[in-house]
């Protein structure tokens, strides 16, 4: 019997009473209206779907986990999130919770907004219980816009194919595209398509599968792949270890550029940006229209790269007077 809506005598609420998709409902929908009242219904049959439906109307975070993990959340954080609140209703979970949870795992503030606050935060908004959570002084860690210079980039790429052709190919990729190191090493070749010049990657940050363009030089690149790009594979053969690190560490010795500590292969990310800024003009708008940045905020951190229009003018306004010694 599907879902349907009823009065009751002794609420002014319309009540749902049936099932759907094997699941029994009998409740109020605290709607004073019917239309109100439908909606609500078809509500409860999309959380059936997603399985993060309580028919006593309250969730527990154990089940707004699961079906967040279910419906492709990253995974790594949350088997420690569920120990610490699988007995809770989300409901139950507030600001306080939260900061105790945080205090408990992790000493770092930067470490406990990436492995507390931000995927708990995705979990509640995925239950439909979420509240505007505040993060703790210091979150953001340090900012680091480190870039490289044409020059040094081009040293590095030589260096990189005397080592190893794929890890060339792959220093490119970043550096050409501006995706995540994560992204790069999702990519299967079936999403790279060199005749169009694009590649699709499914495996995002934020969870938003995008096409990235293939400039000229990440073509030439691929095109010459040592392993080859028509292989039902991955593009590249790692995953996120020491190695690979160390690896990028021997390439830059080898090419005598200085790679900023902690940067790592975000260092391609930020030159990309800023290399977008210094030589393409693009704004911290254009960036986010290309998908790598979530926000303007986010992307506003390369403004450096460029000498403003109102700073030219400022500085070419100023009173002067040569010294010359007399």
């Amino acid at each position: 019997m599907p879902i349907t809506i009823f009065k009751r005598k002794d609420t002014p609420y319309w009540w749902a009473r049936g099932s759907y998709l094997g699941v029994s409902v009998c409740r109020t929908t605290k709607a004073l209206r019917p239309a109100i009242a439908r909606k609500v219904v078809k509500q409860w049959e999309n959380e059936i779907e997603r399985g993060c439906f309580s028919s006593q109307g309250r969730r527990t975070f154990l089940e707004a986990a699961v079906s967040y993990l279910q419906a492709g959340g990253e995974k790594r954080t949350v088997k420690k999130l569920i120990a610490l609140f699988e007995g809770k209703y989300l409901d139950e979970i507030d600001q306080a919770a939260i900061d105790a949870a945080a205090a408990d795992l992790h000493e770092n503030p930067a470490t406990r907004n990436r492995e507390v606050y931000s995927p708990v935060s995705a979990i509640l908004k995925h239950g439909g219980a979420d509240f505007r959570i505040k993060r703790p002084s210091g979150s953001r860690g340090k900012t680091i816009s480190d870039w490289l210079r044409p020059e040094e980039a081009g040293r590095l790429f030589e260096a990189a194919r005397r080592i190893d052709g794929e890890f060339a190919a792959l220093l490119v990729f970043l550096c050409y595209t501006g995706c995540r190191l994560s992204e790069a090493l999702n990519l299967q070749c079936a999403d790279v398509n060199l005749t169009d010049g694009e590649a699709f990657v499914r495996h995002t940050k934020n969870g938003h599968p995008r096409r990235v363009y293939l400039p000229a030089p990440a073509i030439a690149e691929l095109a010459n792949h040592p392993r080859g790009m028509g292989r039902d594979q991955k593009v590249f053969r790692w995953s996120k270890c020491g190695r690979l690190y160390n690896l990028l560490k021997q390439v830059g010795k080898a090419a005598d550029v200085r790679l900023p500590e902690r940067s790592a292969f975000h260092l391609f990310r930020h030159t990309f940006a800023t290399w977008g800024r210094r030589y393409a003009g693009a704004d911290s708008k254009a960036l986010v229209s290309t998908g790598a940045w979530k926000s303007e905020q986010s992307a506003s951190r390369y403004s450096h790269a460029t000498i403003s229009e109102e700073a030219k003018h400022i500085g070419d306004s100023l009173p002067y007077k040569r010294h010359t010694k007399q």
